[in-house]
């Protein structure tokens, strides 16, 4: 579930990458209209919203409160 989200909201941020650039959604492009590009917008607002309340409990960086970055002024070689 979390690849197919990470997916799709990978789709939403490149469609408003084209939109910024081009004022142009990819839908649009493609001449496509109606029904579908309704069906992916959706797709993509959900998967945003499943990746928000899922996001603490996947990340690696986000495990056990860490940041993943070392520690300021930390063991360095003298």
């Amino acid at each position: 579930m979390h690849a197919v989200a990470f997916i799709l909201t990978m789709v939403g941020g490149v469609n408003w990458l084209l939109v910024g650039l081009l004022e142009k959604d990819i839908f649009s492009l493609i001449s496509l209209e109606g029904t579908i590009p309704r069906i992916v917008y959706l797709l993509v607002g959900l998967s945003a919203l499943y990746l928000i309340f899922t996001h603490k409990k996947d990340c690696k960086m986000c495990d056990k409160g860490t940041s993943g970055a070392a520690p300021m002024g930390g063991n360095r070689p003298v």
